[in-house]
C-alpha cells in the first residue's frame, strides 16, 4: 500500500510513469557496492558493473556485510547505485584540478564521504560532516575503515561552516528528505506525510542558505534527495537559483539513456527513477555560484610543534606526506590533510571529531600505533610484520577474540585477511593481545557469521 496522496501527486508529474513506478518499488532494492581500489583490485563473481561508476557493482544476491572481514578492512563499501552518479558529475566538472577543498556537509552514514574521498585521493581532502553526533561517530569509524588519508570528520549544523567565507570548491548536500525513493522499505511508506514533506522543503532550504557563504565564487553546488517529490527537488534548486545567485549545470548523461532529465522554469535536474534504472529513486541537480560573499582570510599560524622524536617516529611510520600535517592532540600523534594555517582556521569554526589519521601514542617510552594506522593506505610496508588469518580467525579478530594463533617474537603485529589489513596484534611472548578497538567489534553471534555468506570474487 502506498500513501492515498503520493499516488495523486506522481500522477501530476508527466516524467513520472504513474503505473510503473509504483509496480517497480514493489520489487526487492538491488543490492549494489563500490570497490576501495587502492586496497582491494578484484570484482565480485557474477556481478554486473553500474553504468555511471567505474568501481561499482551490483549483486546477485545480498551478502552478510557484518560477517565479510573484507568489509571491516575497508576494501568496499555498501552503496545504492543511484547515488554513485556523483563519481560522472565530479569527472565531468573537477577531472584534472588539483588542491580541491571539498564538503560532504551531511555526510552520515558515509557512502558519498567514502566516494568523494576515493575520487579526490591525493588532489585534495575532504571534510566530512554529520549534524547528529550518533552518526556524525558512524561517519568516523567507515572513513577510518575505508583508510584513505584525505578526509577530516565534523560534527556541525550547516550555519557553523557559514563562518568560512569562499573556503570549498565543492559542498555535496545530500539533503534529509522525505524518502520517497526509499519506498521499497515499508517503514519509509509508513512514516511519509505530506505534512512533512513540506517540513522537508523549508530545512532544505535552511541548510543550503546556511552553507551557502562558505562556498567559493565559480564553486560547485551538487543538490541530491531520495525522492520523487518535486518541492524538494527541482522547486527547491529554482528556488535556490533565484534566492541564491547561481546558475544550474547541464551534465551529459548521453551514455545512460535510463536517467531523466527533469526541466523546470530553466533549471536542470536528474531523476533515478525505479524501472527505468536499475536502483532506488533519487535526484541530484548541480548549481553553480554567482558572485561572492568575500573569502576568509588564512592567516599564518603554527600548530605547537610536536617533538623532534614524534617527528621522526611518524615519518619512520608513514614516510614524508607531500602534503598535510602532523600534529598532537592529547597524547595521540595525527596526520591531518591540510597544511598547519588551514587546520588551525577549521579547528577555531568547527568541532572536529576525527583530524585525519592517528598515528600513535608514546605508552612508558614505548610507540602504541593506532588502529587508524593500521587500516591506512598511509602506513609504510614492512614496518609490522602480518599475521595472515584464515576467515575464523579474521572473525575471532573482529569480534575481538583472541584468534587463536600461537604466540610470537614479542611486539607488535598486523593482523590481515587476503592480503587487507584488520587491525593491530601485540605479543607479549606467550599470547596475543588484540588491539581492535571495543566500539568496531562485531557484534553479531558468532554461530551466525558464516563465510558461505560473503561475497564470492574472481
Amino acid at each position: 500500500m502506498f500513501p492515498e496522496g503520493f499516488i495523486k501527486r506522481i500522477k501530476t508529474q508527466n516524467y513520472i510513469d504513474s503505473r510503473l513506478l509504483p509496480e517497480a518499488i514493489d520489487t526487492p532494492s538491488p543490492v549494489s557496492i563500490r570497490l576501495n581500489r587502492a586496497k582491494w583490485d578484484r570484482v565480485p563473481e557474477d556481478a554486473d558493473p553500474v553504468p555511471w561508476c567505474r568501481d561499482g557493482f551490483y549483486l546477485k544476491n545480498r551478502p552478510s556485510f557484518t560477517a565479510d572481514p573484507l568489509f571491516h578492512a575497508g576494501c568496499y563499501y555498501p552503496q545504492e547505485a543511484s547515488g554513485m552518479f556523483l563519481e560522472e558529475i565530479f569527472r565531468q566538472l573537477f577531472s584534472g584540478r588539483e588542491d580541491l577543498r571539498v564538503l560532504d556537509l551531511c555526510g552520515a552514514p558515509g557512502s558519498k564521504s567514502t566516494h568523494m574521498s576515493a575520487l579526490l585521493g591525493e588532489n585534495g581532502y575532504l571534510i566530512a560532516n554529520e549534524v547528529i553526533r550518533s552518526r556524525a561517530a558512524v561517519l568516523s569509524e567507515n572513513i577510518t575503515r575505508w583508510g584513505i588519508p584525505n578526509t577530516i570528520v565534523t560534527n556541525n549544523d550547516p550555519a557553523g561552516f557559514g563562518k568560512l567565507h569562499g573556503f570549498f570548491d565543492l559542498i555535496v548536500v545530500d539533503a534529509p528528505c522525505s524518502g520517497e525513493g526509499m519506498f521499497r522499505d515499508p517503514v519509509a511508506r509508513q512514516e511519509w506525510s505530506e505534512k512533512n514533506t513540506e517540513l522537508c522543503r523549508l530545512r532544505q532550504r535552511r541548510i543550503v542558505s546556511d552553507v551557502w557563504p562558505a562556498l567559493k565564487e565559480n564553486g560547485i553546488l551538487i543538490y541530491s534527495t531520495c525522492t520523487f517529490n518535486p518541492a524538494e527537488n527541482e522547486e527547491n534548486v529554482k528556488w535556490i537559483s533565484i534566492n541564491l545567485p547561481s546558475e544550474c549545470l547541464r551534465i551529459n548523461i548521453s551514455s545512460f539513456p535510463g536517467i531523466t532529465e527533469i526541466t523546470y522554469e530553466g533549471i536542470t535536474g536528474y531523476g533515478f527513477i525505479p524501472g527505468r534504472i536499475k536502483g532506488d529513486g533519487f535526484f541530484i541537480s548541480v548549481i553553480r555560484k554567482n558572485g561572492s560573499n568575500g573569502n576568509i582570510n588564512i592567516k599564518r599560524q603554527y600548530l605547537k610543534q610536536v617533538s623532534k622524536k614524534e617527528q621522526e617516529t611518524a615519518e619512520k611510520l608513514i614516510g614524508k606526506p607531500r602534503r598535510g600535517t602532523i600534529l598532537k592532540i592529547n597524547e595521540t600523534i595525527y596526520y591531518t590533510p591540510p597544511e598547519a594555517d588551514e587546520y588551525l582556521t577549521l579547528d577555531s569554526s568547527l568541532r572536529i571529531i576525527n583530524p585525519g589519521t592517528g598515528l600513535f601514542r608514546q605508552v612508558n617510552g614505548e610507540t602504541n600505533p593506532e588502529h587508524s594506522l593500521g587500516v591506512s593506505l598511509l602506513l609504510k610496508k614492512n614496518i609490522f610484520p602480518v599475521i595472515e588469518l584464515n576467515y575464523d580467525q579474521a572473525v575471532s579478530f573482529l569480534r575481538k577474540e583472541n584468534p587463536g594463533i600461537e604466540a610470537s617474537e614479542k611486539g607488535w603485529y598486523q593482523a590481515a585477511y587476503k592480503g587487507c589489513n584488520l587491525g593491530f596484534l601485540k605479543s607479549t611472548g606467550t599470547r596475543f593481545n588484540n588491539y581492535l578497538p571495543v566500539n568496531l567489534r562485531i557484534r553479531m553471534p558468532a554461530d551466525a557469521l558464516m563465510e558461505k555468506q560473503i561475497i564470492k570474487w574472481g
